[in-house]
């Protein structure tokens, strides 16, 4: 998982005090520290990060290739590859991830799916053979 890929750069900030209703559409990094009523959307075309701050509020859909949480979110989280939810995330909502890293404290309401890529399988058993 590391050196794969760059992070993509963080070019957008809704900053606190900010409040979007309506849905929203990125490419590359997002950064939310203020309050979302509406889906957050990456483009899947891109590699993708999304940071949603110990201050922000998303109510909506999330799909990023990356997702970073330390605030609220209600509504269903989807990560293509890594979910990260630090210490004072919570959720209220179904998650589904590649690969998911969650520290003590954050909380999740709702059920945790993992993605399993078809690709990946037959890797995994190659590697595990060559030990």
């Amino acid at each position: 998982m590391f050196g794969k890929k760059a992070q993509p750069p963080i070019k957008s900030l809704i900053a606190i005090g900010s409040r979007i209703e309506g849905d929203i559409k990125f490419t590359e990094g997002l950064r939310v520290d203020g309050e979302i009523f509406g889906d957050v959307r990456a483009n899947p075309e891109q590699s993708s990060l999304l940071v949603i701050s110990e201050a922000a509020v998303v109510q909506g859909e999330i799909h990023a290739d990356h997702v970073i949480i330390n605030g609220t979110v209600r509504g269903p989280v989807h990560a293509r590859e890594l979910l990260e939810l630090q210490p004072k995330a919570q959720i209220e909502g179904d998650v589904s991830y590649r690969a998911l890293e969650m520290h003590q404290g954050a909380t999740i309401s709702g059920q945790l799916k993992p993605l399993l890529a078809g690709e990946e399988k037959p890797t995994l058993k190659l590697a595990a053979n060559n030990h």
